[in-house]
């Protein structure tokens, strides 16, 4: 039986996987490839992220791939502030996606169609026009904007508020103009049913999953760190201000404590892009700040303890379940875990600097519980594939009436 052709449109190059949305939009490209000729429109952020195009051939019918210039897209977001729209919107806005969007429809007449973040959803046609149409949200970005708000003060808590507000708005619409709205996990459902009750049927659970296989702790993986220390890492994208804040709030407030019992104790922050505020980080005693790195698996392998001290965090976390798959025990704050199907209290977690000290210090001596070895049940848990099952489900049901969304695609020639 032949393919059926399918548009995906991505805000950020699928590949490499090397990051949250990154890892979840090239698994989902994958798992579509297998089923449909996937016709995939992404914009690039990263110059050097377009040697990674011939990467993405194996899985694509073909692929467009718009430079994304972050000052550019900036100033045309600031725009939006005189005209109701949220900034997410003109950022990602491109008349050459929207005449690629076009063309690719007339030429292959694709049905089926799936966008990737709410950004996205401006350049597919408007309902009616038949097929079906599923939105991945993956987080609640609205309420992402709203703890921000939170954390910030003046002219940048006021730009947080609106963004949160219009944001939501938006994603309101939108989950009435598609076929299906889908989210990371049944957390972030529960609540985007709740602020979009309208759409609350239907609006879907689709959780992350982890390459088990290629995050395997029995391989032989050199060691990256210096003899006698006790690395504590924590991994994910530098430039990610959620990712910021919970390193330096870690290394000022946490690390001091665990380090006045075991001085040998090291902090690690693994990823690329920190910025100049993370960098500064290594002013206290005992933090590295790596930067990119080849390989994340080594650093995870010799860890005494993987660390996710997020006070601001969406969905399913990609570095928990890494961590769990490398059968590192994890140090997390209810946040980095809300995402997960625990069936039961996972033990090392804790809200307050102390708390996190105190059960780092289980770590360090030994004493950690043997449930905060997760491999087993990340395993069972969170197998790809079977997750991802469920998009193919959502492309062949049957289409029901659905309403206009805020913003009708680009006009383009």
């Amino acid at each position: 039986m032949s393919r059926e052709p399918l548009i995906l449109l991505v805000h950020r190059i699928p590949y490499p996987p090397n990051k949250g949305d990154k890892i979840r939009s090239f698994h989902l490209l994958d798992y579509l490839s297998r089923h449909y000729w996937v016709h995939l429109g992404t914009f690039v952020d990263d110059p050097a992220d377009f040697g990674y195009l011939a990467e993405l051939a194996p899985y694509c019918a073909d692929v467009h791939a718009v430079r994304l210039r972050p000052r550019w897209a900036q100033a045309r977001a600031l725009r939006g502030l005189s005209n109701g729209v949220p900034l997410t919107v003109p950022y990602y806005r491109s008349l050459s996606m929207a005449r690629w969007v076009r063309r690719t429809l007339r030429r292959t007449g694709a049905r089926r169609l799936v966008a990737f973040s709410a950004a996205m959803a401006q350049y597919l046609p408007e309902p009616g026009s038949g097929g079906r149409r599923i939105l991945d949200l993956v987080d609640v970005d609205s309420d992402k904007w709203r703890q921000y708000a939170e954390r910030h003060h003046g002219v940048m808590g006021w730009v947080y508020r609106r963004e949160a507000s219009r944001l939501l708005a938006y994603e309101r619409r939108q989950a009435l103009a598609f076929d299906a709205t889908v989210l990371v996990s049944e957390a972030e459902a529960d609540l985007f049913r709740e602020r979009a009750p309208e759409a609350a049927h239907r609006v879907e659970a689709v959780t992350n999953g982890v390459d088990t296989e290629y995050f395997r702790p029995d391989r032989d993986y050199p060691s990256p760190y210096g003899a006698g220390e006790r690395p504590l890492v924590f991994t994910g994208a530098m430039d990610y201000w959620a990712n910021g804040d919970a390193a330096a709030w870690f290394a000022e407030d946490v690390l001091p404590r665990i380090r006045e019992r075991f001085p040998e104790a090291v902090f690690y922050i693994v990823g690329a892009r920190p910025t100049a505020a993370v960098k500064a980080l290594e002013r206290f005693p005992g933090v590295v700040v790596t930067g990119a790195v080849r390989d994340i698996r080594p650093y995870l392998a010799y860890a005494e303890l993987a660390v996710a001290p997020l006070r601001v965090a969406r969905g399913v976390q990609n570095k928990v379940l890494e961590a769990f798959a490398m059968d590192r025990p994890v140090l997390a704050t209810g946040a980095a875990l809300d995402g997960l199907h625990l069936e039961r209290g996972y033990p090392l977690q804790g809200d307050t600097s102390q708390e996190l000290a105190d059960q780092a210090t289980l770590v360090l001596t030994g004493d950690a519980p043997p449930d905060s070895r997760m491999r087993d049940w990340v395993t069972r848990h969170y197998e790809w594939a079977a997750h991802l099952a469920r998009f193919r489900d959502l492309l062949e049901e049957e289409a029901e009436a659905v309403t206009q969304p805020y913003h009708r695609p680009l006009e383009a020639p």
